[in-house]
């Protein structure tokens, strides 16, 4: 398990929470007087996508309507996938290659 978020709100932390598959831990920390909720789970696309993170809600609709891209679609995939594969290799996961197809 990886920390894959943090929260400043212990109801949307277990929200979050709820949505993960997989192993999960949500452990809150304090510092003076403010308390973070630190999500720990398995980082997977799935998980990133349940958690509505790194654009993925968006990619998809990109995806869907690849066909019919414009230029301004072409740069914002562009864009979402530079990010992905930044995101791919801090948490040691691979980019779906149809993901990266234009």
């Amino acid at each position: 398990m990886k920390l894959l978020n943090t929260y400043d709100d212990r109801d949307e932390a277990e929200a979050a929470a709820d949505k993960l598959s997989g192993a999960k831990r949500l452990a809150s920390e304090r510092d003076a007087t403010v308390v973070i909720y630190n999500l720990f789970g398995i980082p997977s696309w799935g998980n990133f996508h349940r958690l509505g993170m790194y654009n993925l809600v968006e990619l998809q609709s990109l995806l869907e309507r690849r066909a019919t891209w414009l230029p301004a679609d072409q740069a914002r995939h562009a864009e979402i996938i530079e990010t992905l594969k930044t995101v791919a290799k801090n948490y040691d996961i691979d980019v779906p290659g149809h993901w990266l197809q234009p």
